[in-house]
């Protein structure tokens, strides 16, 4: 099984279920796992693989457009986002947001998707 990742991808967005919550954007890490095609690896072309810079550029850029409530509805668009622009296989999306919980350094969630076929 083949992958790439992207381990501490900040993204501002603005959620919460909070009126105080979203009287700004809020700056979240994302740890992305992305199932790619086993040709990848032996191909050497980008062509042939998912481009993580790109995948980084539309995660941050589509969740900068957005508004969410949930943390787990953040996860399903960028899961959504990754399998339907992308090519992925597979993906694993954990978001964590810190510091939002007083003595809780970080809270979040963590899906797992696969592409229908």
């Amino acid at each position: 099984m083949d992958k790439i990742f992207l381990h501490g991808l900040k993204a501002d967005t603005l959620i919460g279920v909070y009126a105080w919550e979203r009287e700004r954007k809020q700056t979240l890490i994302l740890d992305l796992t992305v199932g790619v095609p086993p040709k990848s690896a032996a191909s050497d072309r980008i062509a042939d693989t998912v481009h993580y810079g790109d995948v980084c550029q539309a995660v941050r850029d589509s969740l900068e457009k957005q508004d969410f409530l949930l943390l787990e509805a953040l996860a399903e668009h960028t899961a959504a986002l990754i399998l339907r622009d992308f090519g992925a296989l597979w993906v694993r999306v954990r978001v964590t947001k810190p510091g939002i919980l007083p003595d809780v350094r970080e809270v979040g969630v963590e899906i797992e998707r696969q592409a229908e076929r």
